[in-house]
């Protein structure tokens, strides 16, 4: 693992979880645990080689552990300990930093399931305790009481359809073009204002 000459939590940290890969696992066990072969699946591009040596440096950290599921699973999967799951909130800083940067998803960048991922990451550290329901494209998530869950939530408060470009631009900068709402547009806008970084009309 990368070690650094200066006593700084910051350095101390990035030489857990500074190597290329290494948050990248993380962000695949943030959901719970996985097998070797799910990793491999959820990281397009890492060598197996390579895969293998970040989870030894993650479980040399104290991030990663290597368990057994019972039976009748009976499956190797790694997940993380509770030193791990503290990162989330990092993650979750460091994706709505990026996603500023980033621009709007192409068509092909977008795996089965994308959204409540980006729900969980964006919406539900802020939603609060309504029920925010949306349907982009052919994916359908909710956020509700601050989790997010797939399809559309029975009885929400506020549903929101549009397709991915303009999901983007909502959460990252407060657009509502091409975005149609139904519902509580001040819930809506309590939410999305504490991501984007300009305010939603409400």
């Amino acid at each position: 693992m990368k070690r650094y000459d200066q006593y700084c939590p910051i350095a101390h940290s990035l030489g857990l979880v500074g190597e290329r890969w290494s948050l990248l696992v993380v962000r695949e066990l943030i959901d719970g645990p996985k097998r070797y072969t799910d990793l491999v699946d959820g990281l397009p591009g890492i060598g197996t080689n390579i895969l293998a040596s970040r989870l030894r440096d993650l479980e040399a950290g104290g991030i990663v552990r290597k368990t057994k599921l019972p039976p009748p699973a009976a499956s190797t999967v790694y997940e993380l300990t509770s030193c791990g799951e503290e990162l989330r909130p990092v993650l979750h800083e460091l994706a709505r930093w990026g996603a500023r940067t980033l621009g709007p998803p192409p068509d092909d960048a977008l795996r089965p399931g994308w959204l409540r991922n980006a729900l969980e990451i964006a919406l539900s550290p802020v939603a609060g305790t309504g029920r925010i329901a949306f349907r982009v494209g052919s994916e359908e998530a909710s956020v509700v009481a601050g989790h997010a869950t797939p399809g559309i939530v029975e009885d929400p408060d506020v549903l929101v359809e549009t397709d991915a470009n303009g999901f983007y631009h909502l959460l990252v900068d407060g657009s509502c073009d091409g975005v149609r709402v139904e519902g509580d547009r001040e819930l809506l806008a309590r939410a999305v204002n504490a991501v984007a970084s300009a305010p939603v009309p409400a």
